[in-house]
């Protein structure tokens, strides 16, 4: 009986895996791998075989029940399997599914966290997600739910939301019903994690405008504290001397 790695291999570019990822995918003999996962990244497991297990939104193109299966056969004929997933496994990964698929065979498992897309969507856009004073919360969120319907709430001082790209418009009345005012700063992330990611500033009274520019790209959508731009103030002569003096 072999043991199954859970890997996150981080937002985008190869380089954003986690030292601990990279040597334990280094080790695997077969891959299941999402499809946002960076081809790049077989360079660190060449022999293995790899599997493309990908789905995009609700639309499967590899149903989970046979994701789950696949990794119980495959766990019970290679010493090491690695379960590649894009981000961090925990976050909308659909992690614990394959967990309780591989516990209900006795089978050993390691997950390894990775970078998820709200922190590659605060690196490009240079805007933490929590502020002193005023972001003393964060809340993950995907804008759809499987049945089709689009929650959104005020449940944090800064709201994100994962898969919001075609629903802009929507997502836009839906916070303003829930609270938000016209005004509220919206940070609107498209492919976070690659060297192509692309970022818009909104108003949520306009976040619909932002529905053609991102269009066809995995998008993050940042309400709130963590979407107003850092303030920054110019420092004098003076007291620039005595920082470097402090210093």
């Amino acid at each position: 009986m072999g043991r199954v790695f859970f890997i996150g291999a981080g937002p985008g570019a190869a380089d954003l895996i986690t030292l601990r990822g990279a040597n334990r995918l280094a080790e695997a003999e077969v891959v299941l791998f999402d499809a946002l996962t960076d081809p790049a990244l077989r360079a660190f497991a060449p022999r293995a075989n790899w599997i493309d297990v990908g789905k995009r939104g609700f639309a499967d193109s590899t149903g989970q029940a046979t994701i789950d299966a696949m990794l119980v056969r495959l766990a019970q004929t290679h010493a090491v399997v690695v379960r590649l997933k894009g981000g961090d496994p925990s976050i909308f990964g659909r992690l614990e599914e394959e967990l309780q698929a591989l516990a209900r065979h006795g089978i050993e498992c390691e997950v390894v966290p990775g970078v998820t897309a709200a922190i590659a969507a605060a690196a490009h856009t240079r805007r933490p997600l929590t502020r002193r004073g005023n972001g003393r919360s964060v809340s993950l969120s995907t804008a759809m739910t499987r049945e089709g319907r689009l929650e959104a709430g005020r449940n944090a001082d800064t709201e994100v939301f994962y898969m919001a790209g075609r629903q802009l418009a929507r997502l836009g009345r839906r916070l303003t019903q829930a609270g938000w005012s016209a005004d509220t700063p919206v940070s609107v992330v498209s492919r976070a994690g690659w060297p192509d990611a692309l970022a818009s500033d909104h108003l949520l009274a306009d976040l619909a405008t932002a529905a053609l520019l991102h269009a066809g790209r995995p998008t993050v959508v940042v309400v709130g504290a963590g979407a107003s731009p850092t303030p920054t103030k110019p420092v004098s002569k003076q007291a620039e001397a005595v920082q470097v003096a402090a210093a």
